[in-house]
């Protein structure tokens, strides 16, 4: 994806509409297309809120969001997103983005994918439109503002049956797009021009709602396919008659759609949910907060997969106690001779009270039968632990690098 020195700006306090009860099990953050602001999302507000709550938001230079100064990336427009999450505590949402929010929510997706439950991407692309043409249509803004091509834009948002049918949509449509501030259109152009998420597609594991508008000319079913081909867990629905909002000229499908594959997708976060617990029933919550804290784009699949796979299918399973699979572990590690995890787990068995006779007890044991030398360096590694006093109640000072597998 492009990169620049904008990526580094600071995220700025993004303006968004709650509703549904904030005590709700799941949260759902709604992105609008280039020259929106959140109310385009009133018809998905008004459903999706009954079970869970909605974030509605104004991108950065939309609505009622700051507009700042320079050019922006994707990237940085993200991280004001992932600002406005952690301002609210919310660790995982639902991420439904079209066009430019669609933009957003893949980058989230992509480098972030323990904050995203579910994926949904509507009337976006991968790669928009040759970046020239989005270099030029910010120039033009910014010498003769958003009104200058606010009819142009809304042309691509409907179809011309539905616009026909319905004149005051299509005049609250342009007030919209007139009333985005001219820089802040501008410069969510540049940062269209130079995203590219084509080799980062592999990346985003969350479960992927992809909605095309059949006659959208902005971006196309088969620029949609491109991203539904190249999300793994991806599911592509193409709505007719629609252009580029889909979201309004199909309300009703694309709420449907929204809700389905959100409940459909309940058992997953469940046991992301659930594994995260265990893992810090097993490790700790200090080990398990500095896990997370060192979790890099490069590592964040890695995370969770093995959370919701590891801890919260395998170590989540009722055919043994978390004491039993503790000693297993141990055993296994020791066995084939994995230092850095034995010794991580060595020093989560302390302070969850295993005894050092248990310890000394298991590591005879696979002495027998896998071999002493690996059971002399388990000892080795037992022994460095007690030394420090580790237990259940001090704080670990282990010398090994925090990845927090199971």
């Amino acid at each position: 994806m492009g990169t620049s020195a904008a990526d580094s700006i600071s995220a700025v306090d993004l303006s968004y509409r709650a509703a549904g009860p904030a005590t709700a099990a799941s949260t759902v953050v709604l992105l609008g297309s280039l020259g929106s602001n959140r109310s385009m999302w009133d018809p998905q507000v008004a459903a999706l809120s009954a079970d869970h709550e909605v974030l509605a938001v104004d991108l950065r230079g939309h609505g009622e969001s700051p507009t700042g100064t320079g050019d922006y990336t994707i990237a940085g427009l993200a991280a004001d997103v992932l600002a406005l999450l952690d301002r609210r505590g919310r660790d995982r949402v639902h991420l439904v983005g079209l066009s430019l929010g669609g933009a957003v929510a893949q980058w989230i997706a992509a480098r972030h994918p323990a904050r995203v439950r579910t994926l949904t991407l509507l009337c976006t692309a991968a790669k928009f439109s040759a970046a020239q043409g989005w270099l030029d249509r910010a120039a033009a803004v910014r010498a003769d503002g958003t009104a200058s091509l606010a009819e142009a834009v809304v042309g691509r948002w409907f179809t011309a049956g539905l616009a026909d049918r319905d004149p005051e949509l299509i005049a609250r449509s342009r007030a919209m797009v007139e009333t985005t501030t001219d820089e802040g259109y501008a410069a969510c152009c540049v940062a269209l021009a130079h995203f590219d998420s084509r080799a980062d597609l592999a990346r985003i594991t969350a479960p992927t709602l992809v909605i095309a508008g059949a006659q959208d000319p902005a971006t196309t079913p088969d620029d949609m396919r491109i991203l539904a081909d190249g999300i793994a867990d991806s599911t592509l629905h193409v709505l007719e008659p629609a252009a580029h909002l889909a979201s309004v000229e199909q309300a009703g499908p694309v709420t449907s759609l929204i809700t389905a594959h959100i409940g459909g997708h309940h058992e997953r976060n469940h046991a992301f949910d659930q594994g995260m617990g265990v893992r810090r029933a097993v490790l700790g919550d200090a080990h398990v907060d500095r896990t997370v804290a060192g979790t890099t784009e490069f590592t964040a699949p890695f995370q969770d997969f093995i959370t919701r796979t590891a801890w919260g299918d395998i170590w989540s399973r009722p055919g043994l106690d978390h004491h039993t699979r503790r000693l297993l572990t141990l055993a296994i590690l020791t066995a084939v001779g994995n230092t850095h995890e034995l010794d991580m787990h060595i020093r989560a068995a302390l302070r969850a009270g295993v005894g050092p006779d248990q310890l000394g007890e298991v590591f005879l044991h696979t002495a027998v039968y896998a071999g002493v030398p690996n059971s002399n360096l388990a000892f080795g590694l037992g022994k460095a632990a007690l030394a420090e006093g580790i237990g259940p109640d001090p704080i670990e000072s282990s010398s090994a690098e925090e990845t927090d597998r199971p």
